[in-house]
């Protein structure tokens, strides 16, 4: 499926051309990590200290069910990112949005790093954790489309899925890193000490991203196919109004005003599409969410495992996905999006309930063994993702479209997902009532990629 060319045509050199291009996916690549890294903090430290620190409460069910709230609320944020980078996107182009995006998750984590706990300034904690989670969701959402498009519309032909997998990588490296960095604050601290002090190390690391948005600013340059779609756009200003070339040359920024809203666009004509995509990929983002947060607070607080030992085994199982996400782009490439896309929906509905039969044996063996499989799934899904979903939209509304598509997901799948875990574990004291959620979702991706690839075989 490739309703879009990915190589356009250049007046630079073959050499600059593809200097350029590793530049791009190479910044693509390292914002996203940085982004995620930054993303993942939050959810580890709401599993381990914040229901504590920020929302105390008579049972430890409850403060971590605050807790995970307000991690959700980061993802009901995110599709107000994506809209309103979308369309400033789609409009001024992917690189200035990425940079914002990437500026405004740099100054939030570092926020929550910063921030007295509920002891100290009272309900003014809570209320400014809740806030800065909010920064952190709009700019993740703004960062997915940005990223993206900056590796994808700088492939070369034939090479959209794998250069699409440069950006998704960064989920796994940015749970890597995440991961790491807590084990490390937890191994040179004491429990006192890490509960007072020590977990606010791994937030202030996101002071790194800050210099990443100045270097993307600095010198990375624009999408080649962003920069034809406004020349196209300019030429056809230039013609409706009578224009000589003369007269319009230097204008395609002028573009704007003749250039229809790409969100209007979108909700007139697209948005099938949209929900399409978000309800392909609801299930991978409940089921990775379930996996690097929901099953570290059961684990530990239900099944008393160690933290260390299962924060490893997540680092671990995170490591593989590393291969396993470029390896199915790449096989994308030749096979098609869809395929493998739908063998990964499939694969998650079928390992749900052996995955959690497994977890609940309590042995850090059997919980390694469930979770790579189920990883193993996801990244089979994930590595085509960013490239399907780009080419379900052309360039000039493809930041929105495609935007809105994986951040309805996220609402619906990752947001809720530890929250509604912890409930259905509270509520009937079953791991397969988790497994049942899995399951519902996959039955859903499923049915949205079927119609999905009837639309694509109808194109």
């Amino acid at each position: 499926m490739d309703t879009a060319p990915s190589a356009l045509p250049s007046t630079s050199t073959p050499a600059q051309d593809a200097r350029n291009r590793r530049k791009g996916a190479t910044a693509a690549a390292l914002a996203s990590a940085v982004e995620w890294y930054d993303y993942f903090v939050f959810g580890i430290a709401a599993a381990l200290v914040l229901g504590d620190l920020y929302f105390p409460a008579g049972s430890s069910s409850a403060g971590v069910l605050a807790s995970f709230a307000t991690f959700a609320v980061g993802f009901l944020a995110r599709p107000f990112g994506g809209v309103i980078a979308g369309h400033l996107g789609d409009k001024r182009g992917r690189k200035p949005m990425l940079v914002l995006a990437l500026t405004l998750m740099g100054v939030a984590t570092t926020g929550i790093g910063l921030l007295p706990t509920y002891e100290t300034i009272g309900i003014a904690a809570p209320v400014l954790l809740v806030t800065l989670r909010v920064m952190q969701g709009i700019a993740v959402g703004a960062q997915w489309g940005g990223a993206m498009l900056l590796a994808t519309e700088y492939a070369p032909e034939g090479k959209r899925g794998i250069y699409g997998s440069f950006v998704q990588l960064g989920v796994p490296i940015g749970v890597v890193t995440a991961n790491s960095v807590f084990l490390l604050a937890g191994a040179f601290t004491s429990e006192s000490a890490f509960a007072a002090w020590g977990w606010r190390l791994p937030f202030l690391v996101g002071l790194l991203v800050l210099v990443l948005a100045w270097y993307i600013h600095k010198h990375v340059e624009e999408t080649p196919e962003f920069r034809a779609a406004e020349r196209a756009l300019a030429e056809k200003e230039r013609e409706e109004k009578g224009q000589t070339t003369e007269q319009g040359a230097g204008k395609a920024k002028g573009g704007d005003g003749a250039r229809n809203s790409p969100l209007r666009t979108i909700l007139r004509g697209h948005l099938g599409t949209v929900f399409l995509a978000g309800g392909s990929f609801a299930v991978n983002t409940a089921t990775f969410y379930i996996l690097i947060t929901g099953v570290l607070d059961y684990t530990t607080r239900e099944l008393d495992m160690n933290r260390g030992a299962v924060l490893t085994v997540s680092l671990c199982v995170s490591l593989t996905q590393l291969v396993l996400i470029p390896a199915s782009a790449a096989l994308s490439d030749r096979i098609g999006r869809i395929r493998i896309y739908g063998l990964g929906a499939a694969g998650i509905a079928l390992w749900a309930v052996p995955m959690f039969l497994l977890i609940d044996t309590g042995s850090l063996l059997w919980l390694a063994v469930g979770t790579f499989v189920a990883s193993c799934f996801l990244s089979i899904m994930y590595g085509p993702q960013a490239a399907l979903f780009a080419e379900l939209f052309t360039p000039e509304m493809r930041y929105t479209g495609a935007s809105l598509g994986y951040q309805i997901a996220a609402v619906l799948g990752g947001g809720l997902a530890p929250f509604v875990m912890v409930l259905l574990l509270e509520t009937t004291g079953t791991s397969m009532s988790v497994a049942a959620y899995i399951i519902g979702l996959a039955v859903i991706a499923l049915g949205s990629i079927k119609v999905l690839a009837g639309r694509a075989r109808s194109r």
